[in-house]
């Protein structure tokens, strides 16, 4: 059996991994010309990611992929702050975590080694399509169409080939522009170290503004102590943080611009929303060459919803066709997932335990659920947000937050 995977993101070098692991004959098409040229942040996988990463990849990979990322169970409970930096509450413990945050890069860069000569760079698929014996092909503009049994996207937000199979946009804009970026612990004032501490949290004000902040320290809290084997981006105490706003065309415009010119809009626009000027201290000390723009869009978190075609030799997997905001941490662990369900089906099919069709048409009816599942706590989050940025949602958000803080104190008392 010969699979065509389209993109060499997460998902699509999980499953060409995992694939080539099992014996199949399987080649995986990216555009990109290097396997780092990827954001610079911090994905986190939990039990449910690893298990599958164990299935695709060989053990050596994922030692390697512990003793570069940063165990939750090492972190203090998750905050939740207002705009002026009042503690509102906290997240549940941790210490029975199994989940750890690794980096974008970090991860990429072991799972293209694991699909090895499967990889293929620098490679633009045009369309996709049936030769005249109906069986699937990938088209491209500078050379012969290539031929397959089974082709699969693997082509994120906007992919080609989930559009084909579904006859247009499998996802759409959720209504929040996110900006991120990253922050050495060291940079920040003893004030603001005290206050942000070892954990992650988040931060909801008024009129459609958050910002969520992320500690990743994988070689203080490694989820696996083995220094020789650590190959982790990350290599100190850092905060990676993302600024959330509603889309706008005053938000748009903020897309459009780099480095200390995009940090200087960044702090304008929380400043005149109120918040706190301590509160923006880790924007205002970020590294602004590693910030960047970008739209969050998101798929139905309806199940029946997604993947909506008839099961065949063509399918999609990962953002393709549960676009997931990074708003529950959970996207790439999903589509991680997904390439270890159609491992698992395609391995059947291969052993004549089913038909190819009907092994693909499991592995979709699995993805829906799981896609769903992901999505509804994603939007969760958005939906929190959009909520502030109406006249009620911003009356109430200023009310209650007061409420919460003073909670929070006696609790602490």
């Amino acid at each position: 059996m010969r699979v065509i995977v389209v993109g060499g993101g997460i998902g699509g070098l999980a499953l060409g991994a995992g694939l080539r692991r099992q014996g199949f004959e399987v080649v995986v098409l990216e555009r990109d010309t290097d396997v780092a040229a990827t954001g610079g942040y911090h994905i986190t996988l939990d039990g449910r990611a690893q298990s599958a990463l164990r299935d695709l990849v060989e053990p050596d990979i994922v030692r390697r992929l512990l003793a570069s990322s940063s165990a939750l169970r090492m972190r203090e409970r998750d905050a939740l702050w207002d705009k002026g930096g009042r503690l509102l509450g906290h997240g549940p413990e941790l210490g029975g975590s199994d989940s750890v945050d690794i980096d974008r890069i970090t991860l990429r860069t072991l799972l293209a080694e694991a699909a090895s000569d499967a990889l293929h760079l620098g490679c633009e698929v045009t369309g996709v399509g049936y030769d005249r014996s109906g069986a699937p092909r990938v088209l491209f503009a500078d050379r012969a169409p290539m031929p397959a049994d089974l082709v699969v996207g693997a082509d994120g937000t906007h992919s080609l080939i989930a559009r084909h199979l579904a006859g247009g946009p499998t996802n759409s804009p959720a209504g929040i522009i996110g900006f991120s970026g990253r922050t050495l612990l060291r940079e920040l004032g003893p004030a603001e170290r005290q206050r942000l501490r070892p954990r992650s949290g988040l931060a909801i004000g008024p009129r459609g503004a958050a910002l969520y902040i992320g500690f990743l320290d994988p070689v203080g809290n490694a989820a696996l102590e083995a220094p020789e084997l650590r190959m982790s981006v990350t290599t100190e105490p850092t905060y990676i943080w993302g600024a959330m706003f509603t889309e706008s065309a005053a938000t748009e415009s903020l897309r459009a611009l780099r480095d200390v010119e995009l940090r200087a809009a960044l702090l304008a626009r929380f400043r005149a929303r109120g918040w706190a000027e301590h509160t923006l201290e880790i924007i205002a000390r970020a590294d602004p060459h590693t910030m960047a723009a970008f739209r969050f869009n998101a798929a139905s978190t309806r199940a029946a919803d997604l993947a909506p075609w008839t099961a065949g030799r063509i399918t999609a997997l990962g953002d393709a066709v549960h676009a997931t905001p990074p708003t529950a941490g959970m996207g790439a662990g999903a589509a991680i997932r997904d390439a270890a369900s159609l491992v698992a089906h395609l391995r059947d099919a291969a052993s004549g335990a089913t038909t190819l069709t009907a092994a693909v048409g499991q592995f979709e009816a699995d993805m829906r659920t799981r896609g769903s599942e992901v999505l509804t706590l994603a939007m969760k989050t958005v939906r929190w947000i959009l909520a502030t940025d109406t006249t009620l949602g911003a009356a109430a958000t200023a009310v209650s937050t007061p409420i919460l803080a003073a909670a929070a104190r006696l609790r602490r008392q």
